[in-house]
């Protein structure tokens, strides 16, 4: 069920929700929430995915759009667990406070859980609960309907493999978010290797509306190509540690690759 508008009754000052089952909602709904989408922003929110990856450049808005599917998800679906995890508390943090002030703007105040510092309880008995990504704190949780990783590529792969379980009961929604950091890690695997179940996809710094282009030529020549390539474009680049770059090493494990020679 999607969240189309919310009604406050003045009354009791308990604010209820009209849902509908049918038809994605009107652009105009997320400016409830205190922001305008873009095109591309508005494409992932209405896209109705299950399991979506954002490979997007520096300042896009990644943490805003997880915040909005985050308050979407958990009032739409009463008693639901949402989680938010990212690299460190500080991050985590901010996000959550994304999600509250989108939550005051819709007239419900900011309340925790009473168990997490970090934590939002909603009118309708969900909890939206933010987490550091270490593999030590992720446990504990279970039946998660909405798992959101913020900046996913800086996050630990053991954290990843201990939040992932928390889903497995109810089948829920997992979204991750991030600009590249390397071929290496959860995020690059499941953007490159992650097969069809995801939704995907990339959005460059040269389609971000709110970033002029002298902005990019002054940050290209800053720093530098391999850099840039990573921050604002998206790119997966190596970082020039290992002896093989690690396209060579995926393509000598490749049955259908050509035969590689090296001098």
């Amino acid at each position: 069920m999607l969240l189309r508008g919310l009604e406050i009754n003045r009354k009791s000052d308990i604010p209820t929700a009209r849902l509908i089952t049918t038809g994605p909602p009107a652009a105009a709904e997320w400016t409830r929430l205190g922001f305008v989408p873009d095109a591309r922003q508005l494409e992932v929110l209405e896209s109705g995915a299950k399991w979506g990856i954002l490979n997007c450049t520096r300042q896009w808005g990644k943490s805003t759009i997880g915040a909005a599917k985050a308050v979407r998800h958990a009032w739409s679906k009463p008693e639901s667990l949402v989680l938010v995890a990212s690299p460190s508390e500080r991050q985590s943090m901010e996000l959550m406070r994304k999600a509250a002030t989108m939550l005051r703007r819709l007239g419900i105040r900011k309340r925790g859980d009473g168990g997490m510092d970090a934590s939002l309880l909603l009118p309708n008995g969900s909890r939206i609960v933010g987490l550091p990504g270490v593999e030590a704190t992720a446990r504990g949780f279970s039946a998660v309907s909405l798992l959101v990783v913020d900046e996913a590529a800086r996050v630990d792969d053991a954290a990843y493999k201990a939040l992932r379980p928390m889903l497995s009961t109810v089948n829920g929604d997992l979204w991750l978010l991030s600009t590249p950091w390397g071929k290496r890690g959860f995020f690059y695997e499941e953007w490159a290797h992650g097969g069809e179940d995801w939704f995907r996809m990339s959005v460059p710094a040269t389609e971000c509306p709110r970033i002029a282009p002298a902005v990019l030529e002054r940050e290209k020549k800053s720093l530098g190509p391999k850099w840039f390539a990573q921050e604002y474009l998206c790119g997966f680049m190596d970082n020039g540690a290992a002896m093989f770059g690690r396209d060579l090493v995926e393509a000598a494990f490749d049955p259908e690759a050509e035969e590689l020679v090296l001098d």
